[in-house]
């Protein structure tokens, strides 16, 4: 499948992670299938589980480094947050490939 349908995977996982929160580990899960299905294989699900990470990751570096002035302390705050999301997201990820692999 093409770009378009990672990152509407992306958007569903994030989006099904929202509603489903009072599940703290299933509704990450069935996030995580679903997504890995909608991106069309297991790597395609990681890459769309990463996604978010990543985008959020990024952001705060860069409004670190403008808000701050010092792209040191932006890179600690995008890299110490994409991290953090990223040890949260495990479950997602596995979902992803389970998904991926169902699809």
């Amino acid at each position: 499948m093409g770009d378009d349908s990672i990152l509407a995977a992306a958007i569903l996982m994030v989006v099904i992670s929202v509603v489903l929160f009072w599940l703290p580990i299933l509704g990450p899960f069935i996030a995580g299938i679903i997504g890995g299905k909608k991106a069309g294989g297991p790597i395609a699900g990681i890459i769309a589980a990463l996604l978010p990470a990543i985008a959020l990751g990024v952001l705060l570096f860069l409004f670190g480094s403008i808000l701050t002035g010092l792209p040191f302390i932006g890179a600690i705050i995008g890299g110490s947050t994409f991290l953090l999301v990223i040890s949260t997201d495990l479950i997602l990820i596995l979902g992803a490939i389970i998904g991926g692999i169902l699809d």
